[in-house]
């Protein structure tokens, strides 16, 4: 009889147990990549050696020299894949994790490139004076994610949300005001990423989606020759703000079916109810600005 109250107590707890397995489970730890893109690069290059000997000849009446000059010349154009991450757009994702999730975001590390590598000309010149061809010794490839976990570059994290750049393209575009003689100018950007949610224990892919950002601004200005530059940070910040928006979204959505613990960890709207899907911060002052 002395238990009759812990006996009435513990289904109640085992009751809130059930309902809210999120509070029973580690806080999951993810870390946000800046977007990994390859580009081809073509350098040319130039290598040249040069020997040169002269001999003296002496008698009794005269001296005598004479020269002889030797060289090799390479010339050409090596191609090779440039790795690398931009980092412009990564920041905005992170803000949009913490304020709509109770996910702990840890920073990863910078990706690795290897060593440096000597230049073409550096190892043509090499062949010419040695002889030996030098063998390219394989550089890392910032889209393999999977070797960059094993690597050690997201220490201490459960998932990596990695994103790689698909395409980005700066658009500059003019079109005449029927009837005036101003016209109007328009600065855009757009982006296009492929993101993967990746579990750094088992490689299991969580999520996986494309998401576009974009921005833009317009100008008004008259036939004159006027001079407008335009103003990239306003643009890239649009476009960063619509990315992180889109990601948040679509991560969101794709938790909720594949890992219902890890979406239910996104905050409720404090009206009650969905998703605390971040907004896009608009700029103050003037979209528009019109040159008289």
């Amino acid at each position: 009889m002395k238990f009759s109250g812990l006996f009435r107590i513990l289904p109640i707890i085992g009751a809130i147990a059930i309902a809210s397995p999120v509070l029973a489970q580690p806080v999951p730890k993810i870390a946000v990549t800046d977007l990994a893109y390859s580009q081809t690069v073509a350098e040319y290059f130039e290598a040249v050696t040069v020997k040169a000997t002269s001999n003296v000849h002496a008698n009794k009446a005269t001296l005598t020299t004479d020269s002889q000059t030797t060289g090799s010349y390479v010339a050409g154009t090596h191609t090779y894949i440039d790795h690398r991450e931009l980092g412009s757009f990564s920041n905005d994702i992170k803000g949009a994790l913490l304020r709509g999730t109770t996910f702990r975001l840890v920073q990863g590390k910078r990706f690795d490139g290897g060593d440096p590598q000597p230049t073409k000309a550096e190892q043509a010149l090499n062949q010419l004076n040695t002889g030996k061809i030098a063998k390219p010794v394989r550089q890392p490839d910032v889209k393999d994610i999977i070797a960059r976990i094993k690597k050690g570059e997201f220490p201490g994290t459960d998932y990596v949300l990695f994103g790689v750049l698909s395409n980005v393209e700066f658009r500059n575009e003019v079109s005449p005001l029927q009837g005036t003689s101003s016209a109007t100018r328009q600065f855009s950007l757009d982006l296009l990423a492929d993101f993967s949610l990746i579990n750094t224990k088992t490689y299991e892919i969580k999520a996986a989606f494309s998401a576009q950002g974009a921005g833009s601004e317009t100008k008004i200005f008259s036939g004159r020759g006027d001079v407008i530059p335009p103003n990239r940070s306003k643009v890239m910040r649009e476009t960063s703000q619509a990315l992180a928006k889109n990601v948040f979204e679509q991560l969101v959505d794709q938790l909720a079916l594949s890992d219902p613990a890890m979406g239910g960890r996104v905050r409720p709207q404090m009206s009650g109810g969905g998703h605390a899907a971040p907004q896009a911060v608009q700029p103050a002052g003037e979209q528009v600005q019109v040159l008289k």
